[in-house]
């Protein structure tokens, strides 16, 4: 009888891959809701650098969270290459691009973010600019921030579809979880889409990312607590 059982050391990728991805997700929704919707004010640029520069240390918080989260996405990237690579080498090659490209999108974003607590507390900034004109550019600085953001979530998108597909095909994690990543990346590309040519109809498609965020939990905890589960290709008769 063969069998196409995955080898222990996917199993032990297998967990890794879920240990980090379950980074991914707790610091992302640390920096996202933790930090940024505590010091972020839209519209309201004095209110915004009161914030940040009354919590620096949140600030400078979310920003190494997010350094976590993207230092934890590189290797996941690599990660789930090598655990789908079995499905189809050309399909998992062209997902961890797609990632890889979305966590240097965002590395390079956070450089954007900083830039607002740097003008807020440099002091050739002040010498230079009056206050009503720092907190403005901080606040575009931040906004350009958001939108970098979803600038890296077409790429992100495109590789959830991807490897839900491989997921749903692979034979040795649940189809369900496929589906689900699929579906989570049409939610990222449609909010992506639709926050640089739609805005008006954006928040129309914000509970759809509840998707995102089940669809995710769960691929990371299945593959953290459970693993793989291959099938045997054939049976033994008699």
């Amino acid at each position: 009888m063969k069998s196409n059982e995955i080898p222990l050391p996917s199993v032990a990728c297998a967990r890794l891959t879920g240990f980090l991805y379950l980074i991914i997700i707790v610091f992302g929704i640390f920096a996202e809701v933790g930090v940024r919707a505590n010091l972020f004010v839209k519209g309201d640029s004095s209110s915004t650098a009161s914030n940040i520069l009354g919590s620096e240390w949140l600030f400078r918080l979310g920003f190494f969270s997010d350094s976590i989260m993207l230092l934890s996405d590189v290797a996941v990237a690599v990660l789930l290459y090598v655990l789908l690579k079995p499905v189809s080498k050309t399909l998992s090659l062209m997902a961890a691009a797609f990632r890889l490209t979305q966590a240097a999108v965002l590395g390079s974003n956070l450089l954007i973010f900083y830039a607002a607590i740097l003008l807020l507390n440099g002091e050739s900034y002040r010498k230079a600019f009056t206050t009503e004109q720092l907190e403005p550019l901080a606040l575009l600085f931040l906004e350009m921030h958001s939108y970098g953001y979803d600038l890296g979530l077409i790429f992100f998108g495109v590789s959830s579809m991807i490897v839900g597909t491989l997921v749903s095909r692979s034979g040795y994690l649940p189809k369900i979880l496929g589906y689900g990543l699929i579906a989570s990346g049409i939610v990222y590309l449609a909010g992506s889409i639709t926050r640089f040519s739609a805005t008006g109809y954006q928040s129309m498609l914000e509970p759809a990312y509840v998707v995102p965020l089940v669809s995710e939990l769960s691929f990371c905890l299945w593959l953290l607590f459970i693993g793989l589960r291959p099938r045997n290709s054939s049976r033994q008769s008699s």
